[in-house]
């Protein structure tokens, strides 16, 4: 299955400048997402991280990584409106390669475990092929209030 952007503003709640999703690839139900981030010189964290030297932040792959986790387990929740997830942890982080504008990060995340409410996932970010960052993310759900 794959997503647009319209499905992704009606999975997760970020939008401009958080959002750090695209479009999604590939969803295994319960399973497995591959998501796509195209990054662009527009962001707006560039300008100054790092002035002439543009990367992206460690951080927000991370948090791309974290948001792609949250499609996936929003995918499966019937009253998802009603319901946010919340990044709850990295374990194991690892930055391979800098990030740079041009790239397009393919997130690539597997379920270790799914609950109804919490999900540990197996996270990748890759960039033409060669792993950029990986860790394992940790996430709740809650409702929303």
């Amino acid at each position: 299955m794959e997503m647009d952007i319209r499905g992704i503003l009606e999975t997760i709640p970020h939008r401009y400048p958080f959002l750090l999703i695209d479009r999604v690839e590939e969803i295994e139900r319960k399973q497995r997402i591959v998501a796509l981030k195209n990054v662009t010189m527009n962001e707006p964290f560039f300008p100054g991280h790092f002035p002439g030297t543009p990367v992206m932040p460690g951080v927000l792959i991370i948090e791309a990584m974290a948001q792609a986790g949250a499609l996936l387990v929003l995918n499966e929740v019937p009253d998802r409106k009603d319901k946010l997830v919340y990044f709850a942890g990295i374990n194991k982080a690892r930055f391979r390669r800098a990030v740079v504008p041009g790239d397009q990060l393919r997130l690539i995340l597997d379920v270790i475990h799914l609950r109804p409410t919490s999900a540990r996932m197996k996270a990748r970010a890759e960039v033409d092929g060669e792993l950029a960052a990986e860790g394992e993310i940790l996430s709740v759900m809650q409702d929303r209030k």
